[in-house]
């Protein structure tokens, strides 16, 4: 499978121009008077927040640099799912990467700490400490010595449970209700506490296995939920708020390392802007997303979610296994005060 995606990414990149950051001529833009190019990979549509800020953020890196760098975003998973395009980054094949939390954990299980159920308050509370750098400087520098270095991290909503039975207010009700999660053993342990049945399952598969009966539900923000029709087939959408992960930036380090100090300046304050206007293009989506799934028959409870944060307590403790984690993890506490 994933020889087949190598092979169509070379495809692709060949009829680009070839390597991950190439050199096209541009008019004494830039000292060489070469404009690199920057192949960012992405698994979601042209019409997400995440892509409409990067789209903004090439704009101004390549205006500000005059000329030496420029975006160009592979929407779709065009350039292979998320973990294959960490490879590809690794590789300097491509440049860049927006990848879900979850799986830097298995660069450095530290980043397992951002990722635990009811770690952060409010997207708020999760954007102040995902790009202080005195919280993650050393965390998102820590995988240099991998070919990756973390430039920053947007927010990616915030994650409730829906399904095709009722409106679940506690833990009580998900008992016997099957919920599909992303693949993890931590969000099996996360669904058990909460009093359902955690069934991992791929994204593409989950409507039909609701309609057919197969699961009861799923867990995801309003854009996914909305996005994918899943009101359709289960109309229940439930605020628990048990997780809101990031998505990262991943940038090659070597790529990284050698831009001029100027010019990693100009991206680190670029990307800060696109990742704030991210969020204020994230709530516009989702207010649309709530009247388009309420058009399809969707009904949205609010939820106590003291009784879920109290279930989840132990997995949290059983996930901070080294000093950093556990330090990391009372910093971010902190920072909800």
């Amino acid at each position: 499978m994933f020889l087949g995606v190598i092979a169509l990414v070379l495809t692709i990149l060949a009829a680009c121009g070839g390597d991950g950051a190439k050199e096209t001529e541009a008019e004494g833009t830039s000292s060489n008077g070469k404009t690199q190019v920057l192949k960012v990979a992405f698994n979601q549509p042209e019409n997400h927040p995440q892509y409409k800020a990067m789209e903004e953020f090439g704009e101004k890196l390549k205006e500000r640099t005059n000329g030496a760098y420029e975006i160009e975003i592979f929407p779709n998973e065009l350039l292979g799912a998320q973990r294959e395009t960490i490879e590809l980054v690794q590789t300097g094949t491509i440049a860049m990467s927006i990848v879900a939390g979850s799986l830097l954990e298995n660069f450095n299980e530290d980043f397992a700490v951002f990722n635990l159920p009811y770690v952060f308050e409010s997207a708020e509370h999760q954007m102040s400490v995902l790009n202080d750098q005195e919280i993650v400087g050393d965390l998102y520098s820590s995988l240099k010595d991998q070919g990756l270095f973390v430039a920053g991290a947007f927010h990616s909503g915030v994650r409730n449970v829906y399904n095709s039975e009722k409106p679940i207010n506690t833990p009580e009700d998900l008992k016997g209700l099957k919920i599909r999660i992303i693949e993890s053993d931590t969000n099996i342990k996360m669904m058990e506490q909460m009093g359902g049945t955690g069934t991992p399952m791929g994204q593409g598969e989950v409507y039909t296995a609701i309609q057919s009966g197969v699961i009861d539900g799923g867990e995801n923000n309003e854009l996914i939920y909305s996005n994918l029709k899943h009101a359709e087939i289960a109309p229940y959408y439930s605020y628990t708020k048990h997780l809101m992960f990031p998505d990262y930036l991943l940038v090659n380090s070597q790529l990284f390392d050698g831009m001029s100090e100027e010019h990693q300046q100009i991206f680190k304050e670029e990307l800060l802007a696109a990742i704030d206007r991210e969020v204020e293009m994230w709530d516009e989506d989702v207010k649309k997303a709530i009247e388009d799934a309420e058009a399809a028959g969707a009904k949205f409870n609010e939820v106590d979610i003291e009784p879920f944060r109290k279930a989840t307590e132990s997995l949290v403790q059983e996930k901070l296994t080294s000093d950093t984690a556990k330090n990391l993890y009372e910093k971010v506490r902190e920072a909800a005060k």
